[in-house]
């Protein structure tokens, strides 16, 4: 999220999530390709999922997980909900049993260490049925956005700072950072930020006055961030490249303020568009976070968030990105307008999939307008199957279904 969504959820060691070596090294940018791991990981836990046959694409694998699966569980793997630094695990269980739901984020000051968020996360994956995990995520920049602190934990350079490194280094270290957040059980890291300021920074709030770009030109913003992509897929961890298509012109920051979120100037064939771009398609991140500022050069009627002119038109038939797209925080106050029902709603409408939740009173509401929608609506259904797959595809090759 703009500086929201943060979260972590893991069993004591991630390798019991199998992660697919293979998988991270097909998905790299120099264009050599190894081919995947299989998974041998149990189904879902109904009996009439299929098993996996053997050297199955993950994607039939996960069509077959979600043809087997109720409209409230595929729903459910739409939905990522709040756990935060004090909370109790346990204050989530039945949401995630009673929901479906498939993914978690870590928020706040988790400053404890590396052995508070591993026996957290491990206690949220308990949760979860044995054969469809949780996706756990945080906000893990660096810098000011660093969620998760204490004794196994790097204190992490600003993205500013990150920006002064090659990328060959750059790389590396996010290797490191990566490997410490496997280790408590983070699987998807939301980072790294990608837009490219374009005036003063003190004047960006979201991004420039905090030091959250790589403080570059919008080409090497992308160096960077492929860098950065790379790095967490060797520690085998995910990465959300943010906020598309960048919160670089804007001056309001979309978590606090709806005041100053109209971007008049990025177009989708502009810079620093181009640089997610360029990250999109050469290092197939696990997710792309939109964000919640309105772009009027692009599509002046709705956030990028429920845009399908953004979605839709160019990161899936543009870029051909079929990985999950996931929201900036839905409970934040760019969006305070909308009804909360209508939230998941209008992003799976624009081909979004997971709606990624800062306030736990939102879960509900978000789950029930989606499941309403869908029973009423069968062509919405089936963009719910689609995303729900989408989803699923990324936990198969995360090892976690």
């Amino acid at each position: 999220m703009a500086a929201i969504c943060a979260l972590a959820v893991v069993l004591a060691g991630v390798a019991v999530y199998g992660w697919h070596v293979g998988w991270f090294a097909e998905s790299t940018s120099n264009g050599n390709t190894t081919t995947p791991q299989t998974s041998q990981t149990s189904a879902l836990p109904r009996t009439d999922v299929p098993s996996p046959k053997k050297n199955d694409d993950p994607a039939a694998q996960a069509q077959r997980a979600v043809s087997a699966m109720t409209l409230e569980e595929r729903v459910g793997q739409l939905v990522m909900v709040p756990l935060f630094a004090g909370s109790e695990p346990s204050s989530l269980a039945s949401t995630i049993a009673d929901e479906h739901i498939g993914s978690a984020i870590l928020i706040g000051n988790w400053n404890t260490g590396v052995d508070t968020v591993k026996t957290a996360t491990a206690q949220l994956q308990g949760y979860a049925p044995a054969g469809n995990r949780l996706i756990i995520a945080t906000d893990q920049e660096g810098g000011q956005v660093q969620h998760l602190t204490g004794t196994g934990f790097d204190t992490m350079p600003s993205a500013v700072e990150q920006g002064t490194m090659s990328a060959d280094a750059l790389r590396q270290s996010a290797g490191t950072w990566g490997s410490q957040l496997a280790t408590a059980g983070i699987n998807v890291d939301l980072a790294p930020v990608l837009g490219t300021v374009v005036g003063n920074r003190a004047s960006n709030a979201p991004i420039g006055a905090l030091d959250r770009d790589f403080g570059l030109d919008a080409a090497g913003n992308a160096e960077h961030g492929i860098a950065v992509i790379e790095g967490l897929r060797d520690a085998q961890v995910g990465a959300a490249v943010k906020h598309y298509p960048g919160l670089g012109a804007v001056s309001g920051n979309t978590d606090f303020t709806t005041e100053g979120i109209l971007d008049t100037t990025t177009t989708l064939d502009g810079a620093e568009a181009g640089a997610f771009d360029q990250a999109i398609t050469k290092a197939d991140p696990a997710m792309v976070m939109m964000s919640l500022a309105t772009y009027q050069s692009i599509d002046p009627n709705n956030p990028a968030v429920f845009s399908s002119t953004i979605i839709d038109g160019h990161i899936r038939n543009v870029l051909k990105y079929t990985g999950v797209v996931i929201s900036d925080s839905m409970s934040a106050e760019a969006l305070s307008s909308y009804d909360v029902s209508q939230l998941g709603v209008n992003l799976v409408e624009a081909g979004g999939d997971m709606s990624c939740i800062g306030q736990t009173d939102y879960v509900k509401p978000i789950v029930n307008g989606l499941n309403e929608r869908a029973k009423s609506d069968p062509a919405f259904a089936s963009k719910v199957t689609a995303a729900a797959t989408r989803v699923m595809t990324l936990k198969i090759k995360m090892g976690l279904a």
